[in-house]
C-alpha cells in the first residue's frame, strides 16, 4: 500500500472516531492492520474504536499490538491498564498505570488530553496503593503484628514497601569501608556513655552561653581551602549561617577555645572519639542561624559516626537523615551515619546550637581502627599538605 494511502486511511480513521462513527473507524484501521501498515497510533485507533463498540477482546488485542510496536507509548499503557482493571486484574492494571506514571515527561510537556490521562493514572495508582496497604496491614494485625508489637526496622520496611519512604544508602565522598550497616539513626542503647554526656548538658550549655557573648568567635563551618578548587557547596561555602566554635579541630585541640569550656572537654574524655592524625576528632558547637537550611549532603568517610547533643533548640527546627526526620530536644543526644544524605532546618527566628562530635563506628574492631588511621596517615604523607577534613 502506497504511503499516501496509508496516511489517508489513518487520518480518515481518526476523523471517524472524532465524529463518533466507531464502526467506520474500526473498518479503516483494520484495513491498515491487514495490509501490515499499522503503526502504534493506528493500533490504538483500532483499540478505541473496538472499545466504543463494546468489543473488549478485539480492543485488548489491538492495544497489545500497539505496545508490541511501542512499549513506552503512554496512551497504550494506560489503555492496557484500563482493560485489565475492567477485567478485575487490579495488580496487573496497577503495574501498567505505574509504568505510565514513571516514564511520563513533566506535565507541561504533554498535550492537555494526555496530561489528564496521566493524572488519572496517578490517581489509580494512589487508589491501588491505599487498598494494598490497607489489606496487608489488616492481615498483619490479624497475625498480631500491630505498630507497637513489631520492630522499628520492620515498620520502616513496610513504609518503604508502600512507597512512603525512600531507600538511602551510604555515599561517602572520600572513603568507603565495606560491610558496615547503613543505619540512619543508631539505637540509643548501643552507646551507654551518652548518659554521662547528657547528664552534663546544663554545664555544657552554660559554657556555650559564655562563648556566645561574642559570636564573632564562630567561623563558617564550610570554608574554602586555598590548596583545593572551590566548590559552591550548595550555597554554604564561607556562609556564617552555619558556623562552628571548635574545641578540637582536625585532630588537634584548640587550646584557647578548650580552656573556656573545661566541663565540655572533661566530658569528652569518656567518649570514644575518632582518632586520626590531622583529621579527627573534631568537637564543636555547631550554630545554625534563624531561617537557615543546611542543604542535603553526605560526609566523607563511613568509618565514623556523628553525635549531636542539642543545647539551644527553638521551635521549628528539624533534622533529616535518609528517610527519617527528627525534632531535636535539648539534652537528648542522638548518633547517626553522616555518609547517608542528611540536612537540617532552623525555621525559627532564634539561633539553634548543638554540640557535635565524631566517634568510631562500634562495629569496627580495634585493629581496623588502627588500620584506618594508618591509611590516612599514609595518604597525608603522600600529599604533603595538611588535609581539610569535614564533619
Amino acid at each position: 500500500m502506497p504511503s499516501h494511502d496509508t496516511h489517508t486511511l489513518a487520518q480518515s480513521g481518526i476523523e471517524a472516531l472524532r465524529r463518533g462513527d466507531a464502526r467506520s473507524a474500526r473498518e479503516l484501521f483494520e484495513r491498515l492492520v491487514a495490509a501490515g501498515q499499522a503503526d502504534a497510533s493506528a493500533c490504538l485507533g483500532l483499540a478505541y474504536a473496538c472499545g466504543r463498540l463494546n468489543e473488549a477482546a478485539a480492543a485488548h488485542a489491538a492495544v497489545d499490538r500497539a505496545l508490541a510496536l511501542e512499549p513506552r507509548n503512554l496512551r497504550a499503557l494506560i489503555l492496557k491498564a484500563d482493560h485489565l482493571a475492567a477485567q478485575g486484574s487490579d495488580r496487573a492494571a496497577a503495574s501498567f498505570y505505574q509504568t505510565a506514571v514513571r516514564i511520563a515527561p513533566p506535565a507541561a510537556e504533554l498535550p492537555a488530553d494526555l496530561r489528564a490521562e496521566v493524572l488519572r493514572a496517578q490517581e489509580r495508582c494512589a487508589d491501588y496503593a491505599a487498598r494494598y496497604e490497607a489489606f496487608l496491614r489488616e492481615r498483619l494485625r490479624d497475625a498480631g503484628l500491630t505498630a507497637g508489637a513489631c520492630s522499628a526496622r520492620f515498620a520502616q520496611s513496610l513504609d518503604i514497601l508502600f512507597g512512603k519512604k525512600t531507600v538511602y544508602f551510604q555515599q561517602p565522598r572520600y572513603y568507603f569501608f565495606p560491610e558496615l550497616a547503613p543505619i540512619q539513626f543508631f539505637d540509643r542503647s548501643a552507646f551507654p556513655w551518652l548518659d554521662a554526656v547528657e547528664a552534663a548538658t546544663a554545664e555544657i550549655r552554660a559554657e556555650l552561653m559564655d562563648v556566645m557573648q561574642d559570636t564573632s568567635r564562630f567561623e563558617p563551618y564550610v570554608k574554602g581551602n586555598p590548596l583545593r578548587p572551590h566548590h559552591d557547596q550548595k550555597g554554604m561555602l564561607n556562609n556564617p549561617d552555619w558556623s562552628a566554635f571548635y574545641l578540637w579541630k582536625d585532630g588537634e585541640i584548640v587550646a584557647g577555645n578548650a580552656a573556656r569550656c573545661p566541663v565540655t572537654v572533661r566530658t569528652m574524655e569518656g567518649v570514644p572519639l575518632t582518632r586520626v592524625k590531622n583529621r579527627s576528632p573534631s568537637v564543636l558547637f555547631s550554630l545554625l542561624r534563624p531561617g537557615a537550611h543546611i542543604p542535603p549532603h553526605s560526609g566523607l568517610a563511613n568509618t565514623r559516626l556523628i553525635c549531636h547533643l542539642p543545647l539551644i533548640v527553638p521551635r521549628d527546627c528539624a533534622f533529616r537523615v535518609g528517610n527519617e526526620v527528627r525534632v531535636p530536644v535539648e539534652g537528648k543526644a542522638w548518633v547517626f551515619d553522616d555518609t547517608i544524605e542528611h540536612e537540617a532546618w532552623n525555621s525559627s527566628n532564634q539561633i539553634r546550637v548543638i554540640l557535635l562530635f565524631e566517634i568510631w563506628r562500634p562495629d569496627l574492631s580495634a585493629e581496623e581502627r588502627g588500620l584506618v588511621s594508618a591509611m590516612f596517615d599514609a595518604i597525608d604523607a603522600y600529599s604533603g599538605d595538611k588535609p581539610a577534613w569535614e564533619i
